[in-house]
């Protein structure tokens, strides 16, 4: 997979805090003790969390050393550790597992959440959002190029880029193991300036792999290109020139 790039990451971070905030928000503990956010990345979310919690241990979990660079060059009080979450075990039980726009980039969720359960204090809480816009004109578009054939000769591997299972699977791995469950989702309105601003925000996080896949640089940008003229046609401009831009995610608060 390609290098993660904090700057084209950020390069839309008012819109990334929001569904950060929403879900620190429906988070109900006021003294945690031990805060780990996993997939912290460049420190945005751990800023959040620092913010709700000023006493708390936390510790940033990220497996990109470029992210995690980013993170450090903060000045925000909290331990950073390079990791992959889906091996990682936390030394003593975790008072809250915060898990932002990162799960959805891991395998095997009915094994994956259990095991984060497991690392929960007594009413410990997993907290988790992901994106839930798979249908969506946003990876609509890549997956027909993909398909095309033009295009399914030029990959050099299969890509599945993300897991989202349906909302009742998680309910039905998290029940047996937890007291308390709220679920819900958000359709955020984006307003982007253009199409390529779309284009920009999916090159920082879900069109990596696919990218990635690709051999050369002139295929990426050819790529690219393709996908721009597939958000034209599919993401309409409203009377004033911008485009609103929806994006569906979805929530998981668990207590243990």
């Amino acid at each position: 997979m390609s290098v993660w790039s904090p700057d084209s990451y950020l390069q839309f971070a008012s819109e990334r805090l929001k569904p950060i905030q929403d879900l620190i928000h429906r988070i109900s503990c006021e003294q945690p003790e031990w805060v780990v956010d996993l997939g912290c990345g460049p420190g945005n979310s751990t800023a959040e969390l620092r913010n709700r919690w000023p006493h708390a241990e936390i510790i940033g979990i990220d497996q990109s050393p470029e992210m995690l660079n980013k993170a450090k060059q903060s000045s925000l009080q909290a331990n950073w550790l390079k990791a992959d979450i889906s091996r990682w075990q936390a030394s003593d039980p975790v008072d809250i597992l915060f898990a932002n726009a990162v799960l959805h980039w891991l395998p095997n969720h009915e094994v994956l959440f259990p095991q984060l359960i497991a690392q929960l204090s007594t009413s410990g809480i997993l907290a988790v959002q992901m994106p839930a816009n798979l249908d969506a004109p946003l990876y609509q578009v890549v997956h027909e190029l993909v398909d095309s054939a033009y295009w399914h000769k030029r990959f050099r591997t299969f890509v599945k880029a993300v897991t989202l299972e349906q909302t009742a699977f998680y309910y039905n791995v998290l029940a047996p193991l937890c007291s308390y469950i709220d679920i819900w989702e958000t359709c955020y309105y984006h307003l982007m300036e253009n199409h390529l601003a779309i284009l920009n925000w999916f090159r920082g996080t879900g069109l990596r792999p696919y990218l990635a896949a690709l051999a050369n640089r002139e295929w990426q940008e050819e790529f690219e290109q393709q996908i721009l003229q597939g958000y034209q046609q599919t993401y309409p401009k409203q009377k004033n020139g911008y485009i609103l831009f929806p994006f569906r995610r979805l929530f998981i608060v668990a207590r243990r």
